[in-house]
Parts: C-alpha cells; sequence; structure tokens
C-alpha cells in the first residue's frame, strides 16, 4: 500500500513539474528574441531587419500577430556589433525571458559567438542577416537556420558577372569573418578568371590610399580585363578608391548589392555588373507588393536590402509555428522546419535539411549604362538566378 502511495506521489510530481513545461510549449505568448545592432557600426543594417521582421509576422499573420491563438512577442536585444555582449543577451532571452525562438544578429563576428548559446539552451537560432559561410558551416550546430544568404550564395551569383576568359581580378574586403568568407567562396566560385591579389582592411577603414596603390599594382600591368571585387559592409566607403584614377590603367569596380544609400554610389560607374540579395524593384510577388507598398505608405521610403531579410524572417517562423500548430517545442519546430519552402518577398525560399541553410533566389544586375549621379541607383535586372542554378557548398560536415 505504502509503495503505491510512493508511485502516486511520483506520478504528481512528475506531471506538476511538466506542466510550467507544457504551458509555454502549447499555450501563452510566443516569445521571439530579436539579438541586433539597434546601434553600433551595422546600426542601419539592424534597424530595418527589425522593421522587416515585425511587417513580414504581420504579414504572415495577416495582420493577427497570432498563431492558433498564441500571441507573437517580439523581445529586443541590442548588441552594438559586440560578440560577447551579443552573447550574454541572447543568454538572457533564453533563460530569463525564456524566448522560444531568437532572430539574429546583424554581424558574423556576433552571429559566431551565438551559436554555441543555441546549442547550450537547446533554442532554436534563426540568423538573419550575418552572411559568413561558417555560421551554416563548420561553427554550425543543429539549432541552427538561415533565411539570411550566406557568403557563397554571394559569391556564386557574382561569379555568374565576372567569370569569363581574359578577366584578371584583385579583391578588397574587410578583415573579420564576413570578408575573409566572402572571398574564399568568391576565389572557390570563379574558375575561368584569374585572381591575382587579396586586400583586407579594418572594418572600421576611412583611409583606402594605401590598400588601393597595393590593388593597382597588382593590376595596373595584366592584360585584358581588369577588375577589383569589393565586399564591405557598414561604415566606410571603399568606393573612394576611384577617386585614384583607376581608368587611367583600365581597372574596373565591381561588387555585390547593398542598402539603397550606399548603392546610390553605383550611379558613379555606368554598366558596372553584380548581383544582390535583393532589390525592391525585382521581385513580383504578393508578399513583396505589399512590402513595397506598405513600407512606403509607414516610412515614407521604399523597402531596402535587410528589410527583406527580415520580411522573410518573420515569414519562416510563421511557416514553422502554423507547421506545429503553435507549439514551441524545439524538436517540433526542427521537423518542421528541416527542407520547409515557404514564401518570401524574393518567393519561395527552402531550409535545406544538411545545414539549414535557405535556397533563395538572387539577381544579377547591372547599372544602368546611362545611369547619372542621384538619390536613388538606377538598376537593371539582367537574370533571377534560381536555387537550382547555384551549386551552393555544404560546409558543415553533412555533405552526402
Amino acid at each position: 500500500m505504502q509503495r503505491r502511495t510512493l508511485v502516486a506521489l511520483a506520478a504528481l510530481a512528475a506531471t506538476t513539474l511538466s506542466a510550467p513545461m507544457a504551458l509555454a510549449q502549447s499555450g501563452g505568448d510566443i516569445k521571439i528574441a530579436h539579438v541586433y545592432s539597434r546601434t553600433g557600426p551595422l546600426e542601419a543594417y539592424g534597424k530595418q531587419t527589425q522593421a522587416g521582421l515585425l511587417m513580414g509576422l504581420e504579414f504572415a499573420t495577416q495582420g493577427s500577430m497570432a498563431v492558433n491563438g498564441r500571441k507573437l512577442t517580439v523581445i529586443e536585444k541590442d548588441d552594438q556589433g559586440k560578440p560577447d555582449l551579443g552573447k550574454s543577451l541572447l543568454a538572457t532571452a533564453y533563460s530569463d525571458d525564456k524566448a522560444d525562438i531568437a532572430v539574429g544578429p546583424s554581424s558574423s563576428g556576433v552571429a559566431l559567438a551565438l551559436l554555441p548559446v543555441a546549442e547550450e539552451y537547446k533554442k532554436i537560432l534563426l540568423v538573419e542577416p550575418a552572411v559568413a559561410d561558417a555560421i551554416t558551416g563548420e561553427k554550425w550546430n543543429k539549432y541552427i537556420f538561415r533565411t539570411g544568404r550566406n557568403s557563397s550564395q554571394d559569391a556564386i551569383s557574382n561569379a555568374v558577372a565576372l567569370d569569363k576568359p581574359g578577366v584578371t581580378i584583385a579583391t578588397l574586403a574587410q578583415d573579420y569573418a564576413f570578408g575573409r568568407d566572402g572571398v574564399k567562396a568568391f576565389k572557390e566560385a570563379i574558375k575561368t578568371a584569374k585572381i591575382v591579389h587579396e586586400e583586407y582592411l579594418p572594418a572600421t577603414t576611412t583611409d583606402f590610399t594605401a590598400g588601393a596603390q597595393r590593388l593597382i599594382d597588382a593590376l595596373k600591368d595584366k592584360p585584358g580585363r581588369k577588375v577589383i571585387w569589393i565586399v564591405w559592409a557598414g561604415a566606410g566607403n571603399p568606393f573612394k578608391i576611384a577617386d585614384m584614377d583607376l581608368k587611367r590603367y583600365g581597372i574596373e569596380i565591381a561588387t555585390g548589392g547593398n542598402i539603397l544609400p550606399a548603392m546610390a554610389a553605383y550611379n558613379n560607374f555606368p554598366g558596372m555588373e553584380g548581383a544582390s540579395y535583393y532589390y525592391y524593384k525585382f521581385p513580383k510577388n504578393e508578399a513583396n507588393d505589399w512590402l513595397v507598398k506598405e513600407h512606403q505608405k509607414r516610412f515614407n521610403s521604399p523597402p531596402d536590402f535587410f528589410t527583406a531579410g527580415g520580411f522573410s524572417a518573420g515569414m519562416a517562423l510563421v511557416s514553422a509555428l502554423k507547421k506545429t500548430s503553435g507549439d514551441t517545442n524545439t524538436n517540433k519546430l526542427i521537423a518542421a522546419m528541416e527542407g520547409m519552402t515557404f514564401d518570401t518577398p524574393k518567393g519561395p525560399m527552402t531550409f535545406r535539411k544538411e545545414d539549414h541553410q535557405a535556397m533563395q533566389s538572387m539577381y544579377h544586375f547591372k547599372v544602368d549604362p546611362n545611369a547619372k549621379p542621384g538619390p536613388e541607383v538606377q538598376l537593371q535586372l539582367v537574370k533571377e538566378i534560381k536555387p537550382s542554378e547555384m551549386n551552393i557548398p555544404i560546409r558543415n560536415g553533412n555533405a552526402k
């Protein structure tokens, strides 16, 4: 009799202890922590991502901001672009704030610091917009998904415009994970052109004179087409190197997409080609139409590069939560998200099962050959590069 009583009490205790966990996963608000650069070097990117995330959640829930009766609550955390601070904020979000899922960050350096925190707390981190390949590569763990493009997607799509016979390339990048991974992936994607020099400068560089001279020296005596390919984020204007009379040596500049204020400088390079993650005039679909219209109405400006990224992250989260009927159990979310195809302002994306990287279109663009200096970049769409047209390497060891 006594043994039966103890067994019954143990069962009751187990039920009581598990009740809060069950409640957290199936009832009450769904808490989404957004760790991003609200201030710091990537402030412009972070603020766009935050606006896009909220709009994406709104669009995907048809304005209810709820899934299966559970309200979506976004908790903002400003990492200031500092890896140690970001790491602490994410741990606090998971432990003290009881966040079910996290989104962010803006910086690749911060993202690499956050990955082990998601693994420690066994909670999903949806990376947007940090780009470094290592995030879904050698530093990846099963709790990491990414809607943002990776360095390989950037590089392979940009190689489409430049990888031609008789082309000699030198690269200019920031000396941290974003820049180095970008160049590494670009080099791997280049099959025909020749890369003769890699120039890495501090992320805070404002005087590009010395670096530009090394680039010029590496290219000036080469035959055929000569190109400096730039991969740069945040502060600083690497296009200042054009002031060193590159045309005298027959040297061109090429680069990928960027935020609209930065791309205004592209008008100074009519005919320049590259590939971009997003430009609001390129995609034609319901989500992008809504985003463009609503963003113009609310902010008196078109949506930008990272606004679309945040929007995509919001749509991915809602798609996953709808599949689990609002259940935030991590294992159920992982099962729902692996291989999941979902709509975004760029069209459909699919989380690849092996590394949870979102497969997505990129856009081969050309600056209008008749472009004139002005506040808005004048881009022409050359081609939408579909996911099936890019062989994006699986770098986390799960390649079959």
